[in-house]
């Protein structure tokens, strides 16, 4: 795309400082057409890109979105840019807020932007995107979050390709592989990486001791006085640094002011009150304070916040989800004022907002989650840690990490030496990412569009080896199929076939020659004790080891050492054999077909050698004199039945008709059947890879089809086209759009008075409260008699999403519910917050979700007209301070 470049001077004019080198990068390759990743850490000037594509835009006459993941964070942009580019040109858009849409410059949150994007066919301008020069994708690394992850993904994939990209993000592993994905999807792009802080950190560790250095300057390793050797665990509370003692430190040191990150509500505020007594300002600067909290106040009395009043006068404060947004707001004017000294803060307050402080406090490096406990992840850290340093302010930042029962310097240590984490793509559908994509695609354009996603290109580079793995099997099956080129297939498998065959036959064989001489064993039996010398015997056994029966002339019997005598016997061989009666196979009495004689009569007088020990299993070589005899001994072998006879007869056939076999020709048959089996083996392998290697790149396109299943089983969807159901859904925004839907267009709600429809829309859109929340409110009998009318409806559509594997939620929380209706009935908010104990900042948020999708449903389609003049009531009831707050 043609972009007209700010001049050199007129950059200077605007940024009248000396620009970092990743800047002045950034800034060429926007001018180039490119749109472009900026990736450095938290603190380091990426959002002067940003200013930068707003100047270029307003110089002709052009806009730019410049997007954010948090409200909090739009709004603290909102006022930032109408103070820097005027108030007639910055609007701004969350959900539930609307200032000024047509600006040339409008902050929103991500989700905004990707619902506009919603209306239009992908790749074309719908008319709230016309004129758009650039979209800036601020705190870009939210791509990692699990709940907002999804919404910057479909926001780069359906954003018009002319459109340039402006994606501000903290260091990440895997910045090569976002930027690769976003020229894959929407066009060149450039990666802007800088690993250099204008205001370097240092790390420090502090334990009973005092603060000190936490790694070595000449190795940048773990300094060897922090070393330790007590095992984990092992600390006791006198090891324990207390928060008092951290503040002074840092206030003796210098090192204030401070953002000290303790990882829970309660914590923060135990910490504001602990410091109760502590003075951190001076006089002039108490003075101040107390002129903007006092003026703050008198507008909103009902803001202060108790135990909170009396700690900032003197410098200290907390922020966390739990306070008012108003309150944070104020904590958040004066911190960057350097008015307040110490903010005990969550991690939230690492997320974007822009309140640098000299140093970071982290009191532990471990925190506990819905997933139970675990240690920081390296991004979670550096966030926190990249807090530290104001620019034009710090020479230094400081990083302190403090001493706690189950970390100490080493973990620190690790954590301040680690690489960031690669960002993880949380792409996972939605009921309106279905139905909108559905309202104007088709269902194959659909899926290559859900195929565009961060989380299949990763997963596309992550089965390269397997791929690799598969081509290299195809490799080897190619050779094969080579080789095996002039081979018949059809007459390799016959010689399979009659070699398998013969196998069988041959096991055949083998079982009737071992029937047959279990019958001759038996009839050895019972002949021997009656033959005489000079019977012919067949031999084989243990003392006659030989493959066929040996013929022999028994010469005589002698002592065994049974019951059962030994034999002496003249082999067909010449040679003597001394040998028990499991030796013998078979007694030949009759054997008239040799010229009717029964026995060998020269053995009467025979006698063997003198050196022949008489046991069994003694062999010695015949002399001369046996020989003729020996020699006379005829060829018998075991009687064979006529079933074993045939046998013989279909096996020496088959050995002929193999030994003769044309596949001779093309060389050892079985080399090439070898060859043959393998390339069948092969064949399947690629299958089952290819098999496997698919059904992990189709995951989210079967997750979207499973959604589809869903929507046609409640009438969402008929075949692919949307019901008014589907119409419905595909224009609401929240966790499961669908459910919604059809609590909105049952009909149950829209008689429903205005107070009675928040609390119902409030139960809706709340996630399950915590086990020990509780109000005085009971919620009105219309309400219940409401959300009982829902229940078989909310019971059919959680069957049919566990039937297909779909994880949104259905909620209906109706416990809490009551505070909605009171607040809308106009009971005052101190009043309100004394009826439960829900921190403020719950119960804000609480009303605001409740606020958002009450102003969706007089834009939803098929909604009736009751409803939706409820809802602008309701909207109208609700929507006051706290809720409701001024922006400037």
């Amino acid at each position: 795309m043609t972009t007209s470049a700010i001049t050199t001077e007129q950059l200077k004019e605007i940024f009248p400082f000396p620009l970092d080198r990743f800047q002045l990068q950034a800034i060429d390759a926007l001018n180039a057409g490119k749109s472009v990743v900026v990736c450095a850490p938290t603190g380091s000037g990426k959002t002067l890109v940003g200013e930068y594509a707003i100047h270029r835009a307003l110089q002709q006459g052009r806009r730019v979105f410049y997007t954010t993941p948090l409200k909090a964070l739009s709004n603290q942009k909102y006022r930032d840019f109408r103070a820097e580019f005027g108030e007639e040109n910055v609007g701004l858009l969350t959900g539930d807020i609307s200032i000024n849409r047509d600006a040339l410059i409008v902050v929103m949150t991500t989700e905004i932007f990707r619902n506009m994007l919603y209306g239009t066919r992908i790749g074309e301008v719908g008319t709230s995107m016309m004129g758009v020069e650039a979209v800036v994708l601020d705190e870009c690394h939210y791509m990692n979050d699990k709940q907002r992850g999804t919404v910057w993904e479909e926001s780069i994939i359906y954003c018009p390709p002319h459109i340039q990209l402006v994606a501000l993000s903290a260091t990440v592993a895997n910045s090569k592989q976002l930027t690769d994905w976003i020229s894959a999807v929407h066009g060149g792009t450039e990666l802007i990486y800088s690993d250099y802080r204008p205001v370097p950190l240092e790390f420090h560790f502090v334990n009973p001791k005092g603060i000190l250095p936490l790694l070595d300057p000449n190795t940048a390793k773990l300094n060897p006085k922090l070393k330790s050797h007590r095992p984990t665990g092992s600390r006791k509370t006198e090891d324990i640094p207390s928060i008092g003692f951290v503040v002074s430190k840092l206030a003796e040191r210098e090192m204030l002011p401070a953002i000290y990150f303790i990882f829970s509500r309660r914590g923060c505020d135990k910490a504001v009150a602990d410091m109760a007594t502590l003075q951190l300002v001076t006089p002039a600067e108490s003075a101040r304070l107390k002129i903007r909290i006092d003026e703050f106040l008198d507008k909103n009395p009902e803001a202060a916040r108790a135990g909170q009043v009396e700690p900032l006068y003197k410098g200290i404060a907390a922020h966390h989800a739990g306070i008012l947004p108003a309150w944070k707001v104020l904590v958040e004017e004066l911190f960057t004022q350097g008015l307040i000294k110490v903010v005990f803060a969550t991690e939230t307050l690492a997320a974007g907002i822009n309140m640098p402080a000299r140093t970071t406090v982290i009191s532990s490096l471990s925190k506990r989650t819905d997933q139970g406990h675990r240690l920081l992840t390296a991004s979670e850290f550096l966030q926190m840690a990249g807090r530290a340093g104001r620019r034009g302010k710090d020479v230094v930042g400081y990083v302190v990490a403090t001493q706690t029962r189950f970390e100490g310097a080493k973990e620190a240590s690790d954590f301040a030496t680690a690489s960031p984490d690669p960002l993880v793509s949380q792409f996972t559908p939605t009921y309106g990412m279905v139905l909108n994509l559905l309202q104007t695609h088709t269902l194959e354009e659909a899926r290559e569009l859900v195929e565009r996603s961060f989380g299949h290109f990763t997963k596309t580079l992550h089965l390269l080896p397997q791929q690799q793995g598969v081509n290299d099997i195809k490799q080897e099956l190619s050779h094969l199929q080579e080789a095996l080129s002039k081979v018949d297939g059809d007459v390799l498998a016959d010689y399979e076939t009659s070699h398998s065959q013969l196998k069988l036959d041959q096991n055949q064989l083998k079982n009737l020659q071992l029937y047959t001489e279990q019958v001759q064993a038996t009839q050895v039996t019972k002949q021997l004790p009656t033959a005489f010398p000079g019977t012919i015997l067949s031999l084989k056994g243990k003392h006659v080891p030989v493959a066929t029966p040996l013929p022999a002339v028994l010469v005589s019997k002698i002592a065994g050492s049974g019951y059962k005598p030994a034999l002496v016997c003249l082999g067909q061989d010449n040679r003597w054999y001394v040998i028990n009666h499991q030796d013998v196979v078979a007694v030949h009495k009759h054997w008239s077909e040799y010229g009717g004689k029964q026995r060998v009569p020269q053995v009467v007088s025979l006698l063997p050698p003198a050196d022949m020990p008489l046991k069994p299993g003694q062999v010695r070589k015949g002399m001369s004199l046996t020989a003729e005899i020996a020699q006379s001994i005829p060829n018998l072998e075991p009687p064979a039945t006529a079933e074993l006879t045939a046998q013989v007869k279909i096996v020496s056939e088959l050995k002929k008709k193999l030994e003769n076999h044309p596949v001779w020709g093309w060389g050892n048959p079985a080399t090439l059947l070898k060859r043959y089996r393998r390339q069948a083996v092969l064949e399947q392998e690629i299958q089952d890879l290819q098999d496997a290697l698919q059904t992990q790149l189709d995951r989210h396109w079967q997750e979207f089809l499973n959604l589809i299943e869903v929507l046609r089983q409640v009438n969402g969807l008929q075949g692919v086209i949307p019901t008014r159901i589907g119409e419905a859904a595909a224009a609401i925004r929240g966790d499961n759009e669908l459910w919604i839907a059809l609590a909105v267009m049952s009909g149950y709600l829209d008689g429903l008075d205005p107070q009675h429809l928040a609390a119902v829309i409030c139960a809706l859109v709340s996630e399950t409260p915590r086990s020990d929340s509780w109000t005085n409110y009971d919620p009105a009998d219309e309400v219940v008699m409401t959300l009982s009318g829902l229940r078989g409806s909310r019971r059919q559509l959680f069957q049919i999403q566990r039937r297909y594997q779909v994880a949104l939620p259905v909620w209906m929380e109706y416990e809490l519910v009551g505070i909605v209706e009171h607040w809308a009935l106009e009971t005052s908010w101190t009043e309100l917050c004394s009826n439960t104990n829900l921190d403020e900042g719950d119960i804000v948020r609480m009303l605001r979700r409740t606020v958002d999708l009450l102003s969706q449903i007089p834009y939803v389609p098929h909604v009736s007209n009751a409803l939706q003049l409820n809802a602008r009531r309701a909207v109208q009831l609700i929507d006051r301070f706290p809720i409701n707050e001024s922006i400037a």
